[in-house]
């Protein structure tokens, strides 16, 4: 009899499909779930992340909620550090040899990691391992065995290595070595399905060939799209700017979704929320007839990505402030305070940015252009004084055009500054 925890197998099917570049072989996901459903037993899906960085981006969770996904409808959730894959060094996407990391620097960004994955995945439903639990235990032997189940040839198919011998640029054995330790870890963890994204396609066929040479009947490879980045043109990424940290304040993640181009908003909700295909088409119908405008579309996405990093409070007060900064232009709740603090002389102000000492000294003839140079608010003096003619400035709801209009520093104040458009913050002189 079937185990009624599980939802039917076509409902399950629709909802991990959704967003998803390829399913590799689709009727073989259909066919584990139909198992699955008959037997009451989970399958194990399994995400391998190598932490070569401290920190998650957006971009990095759309594999990441596809996990969550399986884990929602009742499947086992592994999460998979490559705490030794790491150190040998993904030749994925790369033009070159890359070096590998250290020991220190793999433990240091794997610390970072956990953290952060259980804004999303249910940490008490999570299976987390580490693929350094059996990697670092392989003899000489084993490795020499693992070799022989793969091709020199169809490992030089891979596109990266390719182009490098096209090209002339070495490749490293250790790298050819990748695809095919990390595909222990499928066999060690027995897994039915493996996520990825699109560029971890061949590793993922790797490890499904592999698999069956160590007797497993081969896990489904479930690949995700690269997220676009908030430009709407390029990759999300950090080195390019265009992306939205997880570990951000509510306040920038919210404000940096409403930023992206209305049509790109479609591929996030597709990719970075839990809304089902259904759900997304009848919301854009809306939007597309008139009965919804885009904006609030735009806001509903915002507060759904807030509220699954941060909570239901935060996504509230972040879609509270961004209604009250940008719709109604009032200062948000909370802003970041500046303080400036008098001399003896009560003629000058040491400058006290997030309770450090700003090597900057204030006088009363100071002009406001300077202040906002002087606390890291805008990039030069000109570029203040040009802000501040256009109308960019704005003094407790007064706007200042004036480039000359001086900072007072010789009594206790408080200002509330709008600086362009989005910028808040209060200055207080104590």
């Amino acid at each position: 009899m079937a185990d009624t925890k599980f939802k039917p197998v076509e409902e399950q099917l629709a909802y991990l499909k959704k967003g998803a570049a390829e399913i590799i072989p689709e009727p073989e996901l259909k066919a584990k779930i139909e198992k699955s459903l008959s037997t009451g037993k989970p399958l194990r899906v399994y995400l391998g992340v190598d932490p070569t960085a401290p920190d998650i981006h957006l971009g990095h969770t759309v594999v990441l909620r596809k996990l969550k996904h399986f884990q929602d409808l009742g499947h086992t959730a592994i999460f998979l550090i490559g705490d030794f894959s790491a150190m040998i060094g993904d030749p994925t996407g790369q033009s070159e040899t890359r070096p590998p990391l250290t020991r220190d620097q793999v433990d240091t960004n794997a610390k970072t990691y956990l953290a952060q994955v259980f804004k999303l995945l249910d940490p008490q439903k999570t299976e987390v391992r580490y693929n350094s639990e059996w990697l670092d235990k392989l003899s000489s032997y084993d490795i020499v065995r693992l070799c022989g189940h793969y091709s020199l040839a169809r490992m030089l198919e891979r596109e990266d290595f390719r182009s490098r011998l096209k090209n002339s640029q070495p490749i490293s054995v250790h790298e050819l070595l990748y695809p095919l330790l990390t595909a222990v870890d499928a066999v060690q963890l027995k897994s039915d399905v493996e996520l990825g994204a699109t560029e971890q396609k061949f590793n993922i066929l790797v490890h499904r060939d592999i698999q069956r040479e160590y007797g497993l009947s081969g896990e489904v490879a479930l690949t995700m799209p690269i997220l676009v980045g908030l430009d709407g043109q390029r990759k999300m990424s950090k080195s390019l700017g265009n992306y939205i940290g997880i570990t951000e304040p509510p306040d920038e993640i919210f404000g940096k979704i409403m930023s992206i181009p209305d049509e790109l908003m479609w591929t996030y909700y597709d990719l970075v929320t839990d809304r089902t295909s259904d759900e997304i088409a009848a919301l854009k119908k809306e939007v597309d007839s008139g009965a919804a405008h885009p904006m609030d579309a735009k806001i509903r996405l915002a507060h759904e990505v807030v509220k699954s990093l941060k909570g239901s409070l935060s996504a509230e007060l972040a879609k509270s402030n961004f209604q009250r900064v940008f719709r109604d232009r009032q200062a948000p709740g909370e802003m970041k305070e500046i303080v400036f603090r008098r001399t003896a002389d009560s003629a000058h102000a040491q400058i006290y940015l997030d309770g450090a000492i700003v090597n900057q000294i204030v006088t009363g003839s100071t002009k406001w252009s300077q202040v906002l140079y002087y606390i890291d608010q805008i990039e030069s003096v000109s570029q203040a004084e040009r802000l501040i003619k256009q109308g960019g400035l704005e003094i407790n709801s007064q706007t200042v055009k004036d480039p000359t209009v001086k900072f007072d520093v010789t009594k206790a104040a408080s200002y509330e500054v709008r600086i362009g458009k989005k910028k808040f913050l209060r200055i207080i002189v104590e």
